[in-house]
């Protein structure tokens, strides 16, 4: 079986400390690869510093310690890397980028070696990988997101959340709570369940039942590790006893209701297992959103989310 460096060109990363950097917004700048377990790695966009040579766009990043150990991604443009973090360059100079993706989960499927006491500084080069790459890898089509656009074609800002109103989440939504329906009554069918789940649009389960609420509410989680974690639900669902339904009470666009959901997810500072989000607590807790005269300026969300990328998608998902 070959090995890391059989494969791969291995280098310690750029050692960077991301409070000496200046934190820029794309375009300007470049990626800042901590040893985080998502968004490919990327914690920040900095101005990198003039005597550093960048990653190059194609190249592979490996967390080295911490929690998300052997984290590895591919990333698609030039960056820096905070310390702790290894850069693999392909041997073969021709790799495609399915088989890149495919030997980033090869190398992440070995993070259960290691731990806080045992990095993987030293032996990242010395990993056992597969023989090959599967024919399934090599025949894959990638999507391509390239072209992703906003719906508006431009973006528009938001005023300074200091200037933004406050409203009781009851006088926006009717609050309803979910039923919990277990495991053994759900017969797989058509109708979505959704729990208290961060993935999946918090759908965890299809099964034979009449939908409860309708399309359009917003799911969010009271209970456990997903607590705050909002979705927008698109078609009738139902939802388990851990989930708070949200039902707009004046006619609101889905683009709009998803900006109302990243709002809601920035709240989950505030609650734990410890301090839940029930139902009571929520009628009583309130939400800052852009203002119009007498109400929220539904119409400036929805025109903040159609400048962003994949916008497009959503409207015309209706």
């Amino acid at each position: 079986m070959p090995r890391v460096d059989e494969i791969f060109a291995v280098r310690y990363g750029h050692s960077l400390q991301l409070n000496r950097l200046r934190q820029v917004e794309p375009p300007d700048g470049v990626n800042f690869i901590g040893r985080a377990m998502h968004h490919n790695g990327v914690t920040a966009r900095v101005v990198p510093p003039a005597d550093v040579a960048l990653g190059m766009a194609g190249e592979l990043t490996v967390a080295l310690n911490g929690n998300g150990v052997l984290s590895t991604f591919v990333q698609p443009e030039p960056f820096v890397t905070a310390f702790h973090v290894a850069i693999l360059a392909p041997l073969d100079n021709e790799m495609s980028l399915s088989a890149k993706l495919w030997w980033a989960r090869c190398i992440l499927a070995n993070r259960y070696r290691f731990s806080y006491g045992r990095q993987a500084n030293r032996s990242l080069s010395t990993l056992e990988l597969p023989a090959e790459v599967p024919r399934f890898v090599a025949e894959s089509i990638l999507p391509d997101f390239t072209a992703a656009k906003g719906a508006a074609g431009e973006a528009t800002s938001l005023p300074n959340p200091s200037r933004w109103g406050r409203w009781d989440l009851g006088e926006l939504f009717e609050l309803r709570k979910g039923h919990r329906i277990t495991k053994r009554r759900r017969e797989k069918g058509p109708t979505p369940f959704v729990g208290a789940a961060m993935r999946n649009n918090g759908i965890t389960d299809w099964f034979r039942g009449e939908p409860e609420f309708p399309s359009g509410a917003i799911t969010v989680p009271y209970n456990g590790n997903g607590v705050s974690y909002a979705f927008l639900q698109r078609g009738p669902f139902c939802a388990s006893d851990d989930v708070h339904v949200l039902i707009p009470k004046d006619r609101v666009e889905p683009l709009a209701l998803l900006f109302v959901c990243a709002v809601l997810r920035h709240e989950r500072y505030r609650f734990s297992y410890g301090r839940k989000w029930h139902l009571e607590r929520m009628r009583g807790s309130t939400i800052g959103l852009p203002a119009g005269r007498d109400a929220p300026d539904w119409q400036l969300m929805a025109r903040y989310m159609s400048g962003l990328p994949f916008s497009a998608g959503v409207t015309a998902a209706g």
